[in-house]
């Protein structure tokens, strides 16, 4: 039996997985290819029918359901990734209230696909600088702006910094979604139950 938590679990996987790949990006100068990809897609995917046309399908979202199953069982493994979280939760709120950044951003994201149609890969280095330098020109002049801990080596590199603000914007696309499908945080004080059954049901290929 499915429930509002079957598409809400789906929303939170889309912010675990792009941050994930946030936090590996900044230790080791190095991402997922195929994670990237997909979070590129759900931010170019504004008009998709259903959260899981979003990613594509919720089979893209395994690798941040078993993460979110990880961590609502008490067994995450990167303190770093749930506080990330909560930051790009917080900044969402805020963003969503701007409504000259919103459209900014909508506009930069619609050129960013032509682009990436044209180029026939939405995780083009073109296309990854370009969404990055989005986030860097609108949401990340907003508060809290989010501060990515990691390898300075890494941190100082303009092709790493680019990739994790393009991430931070899938997070961020990830998180409004979180929101319009009813998500709150009461659900993480009150349904952790039904979150964990709905993150099973969706890695069991149902909901």
């Amino acid at each position: 039996m499915s429930s509002s938590f079957d598409d809400r679990v789906l929303a939170l996987a889309g912010i675990a997985q792009a941050l994930q790949q946030v936090r590996r990006i900044a230790e080791t100068g190095h991402s997922d290819s195929a994670v990237v990809r997909t979070a590129m897609d759900s931010v170019m995917r504004i008009d998709a029918p259903s959260p899981a046309a979003v990613y594509g399908d919720s089979h893209q979202l395994e690798p941040g359901l078993r993460l979110l199953r990880d961590y609502f069982g008490n067994q995450g493994k990167d303190a770093l990734l749930p506080r990330l979280a909560l930051s790009v939760m917080q900044l969402e709120r805020r963003f969503v209230r701007e409504r000259a950044t919103v459209d900014k951003v909508q506009a930069g994201i619609e050129r960013a696909a032509a682009q990436a149609r044209e180029l026939g890969d939405p995780a083009h280095p073109e296309i990854l600088g370009a969404m990055g330098g989005l986030y860097a020109d609108t949401i990340s002049q907003l508060k809290p702006r989010i501060m990515v801990q990691g390898n300075p080596h890494y941190l100082g590199q303009a092709g790493v910094v680019a990739e994790i603000r393009a991430l931070l914007l899938a997070a961020v696309r990830s998180a409004v979604l979180w929101r319009q499908l009813g998500g709150s945080y009461w659900d993480f004080l009150f349904s952790r139950k039904a979150m964990l059954e709905a993150i099973s049901r969706r890695l069991r290929g149902g909901g």
